[in-house]
């Protein structure tokens, strides 16, 4: 080993790996977000919240009426399931829009 260079931690030899790797695949890095950015990602996932409370709010409305009708209850939850990827998909592409600057 060269006694100029520091030793290298397992995670730093790891991104130094991942980094060549997505260098070879012509993976562009990305680069450091601008001030509006963040702002513009903490807005979406704010709002993202604000509505995944809303769906849980009117979810437990819902089952409340159920009535313990257990195929009823099973349809909620797939609604519900539904609803909650539906916004989670939906932040995640609103957020690789703001970073790729679009």
């Amino acid at each position: 080993m060269a006694k100029d260079r520091p030793l290298k931690s397992s995670f730093e030899i790891a991104m130094e790996r991942l980094r060549e790797k997505d260098r070879a695949e012509g993976v562009a890095e990305s680069k450091p977000l601008t001030e509006d950015q963040k702002r513009r990602i903490a807005e979406l996932r704010e709002e993202s919240r604000a509505k995944l409370a809303e769906i849980e709010i009117l979810h437990r409305k819902d089952l409340a009426g159920a009535a313990g009708d257990p195929e009823k209850l099973l349809d909620l939850e797939k609604k519900h399931s539904i609803d909650r990827e539906r916004i989670e998909s939906r932040l995640a592409s609103a957020i690789a829009k703001v970073r790729r600057g679009d």
